[in-house]
């Protein structure tokens, strides 16, 4: 996993954002302990999914890539896959339920997707995608559980670690970073 986390790094350099880190006197109080908060959402889309959506797509095959990707989200992954979509020119499906905040649907579509709304007492969000996916020859990107998202997301918490330094050693083994969102 830790050459997926290099050549992701790599991979992103010119596309994401090196947000800064911040620290808060007023939550180290209420926790009792040094926290540092990495501002993901001062990234592109507002949210770290944009890592993990641009490392897996930019690895798709040329002719997988053309063909365009689908994937499944409420929010925020939504809005990566459909700007790396944007990025790359290719076509994009985002599966989203119909009561997904307006704000996140109009993002999504802003970005050039097609948003495909699934039916809770239907087909599930997830099987649709991939219904959809098989039927349009398209690539399903989930939004967890894949190397490349989790090795792409992952360089959100690579940069902490290198931007707090002696700091990160101490308190490396009990860190907290979103696994979701």
């Amino acid at each position: 996993m830790v050459v997926r986390l290099i050549a992701a790094r790599a991979r992103l350099k010119p596309v994401v954002h090196r947000t800064p880190v911040v620290t808060s006197r007023t939550l180290d109080a209420r926790v009792g302990a040094r926290l540092y908060l990495k501002c993901e959402n001062l990234q592109r889309i507002g949210a770290f999914k944009i890592r993990g959506a641009y490392n897996t797509i930019a690895q798709l095959p040329e002719e997988a890539r053309r063909r365009g990707v689908v994937a499944f989200s409420s929010g925020n992954h939504a809005q990566a896959v459909a700007r790396v979509a944007q990025l790359h020119r290719i076509p994009a499906t985002i599966v989203m339920p119909s009561f997904a905040p307006a704000s996140k649907i109009e993002a999504t579509r802003g970005y050039g997707a097609e948003v495909a709304f699934y039916d809770r007492a239907g087909e599930g969000r997830e099987a649709m995608a991939e219904r959809i996916a098989r039927e349009q020859g398209r690539t399903l990107i989930p939004p967890f559980d894949h190397p490349d998202i989790v090795a792409g997301q992952g360089t959100a918490a690579d940069e902490l670690f290198e931007e707090t330094g002696p700091a990160a050693r101490r308190w490396r083994r009990r860190s907290a970073a979103p696994a979701a969102g």
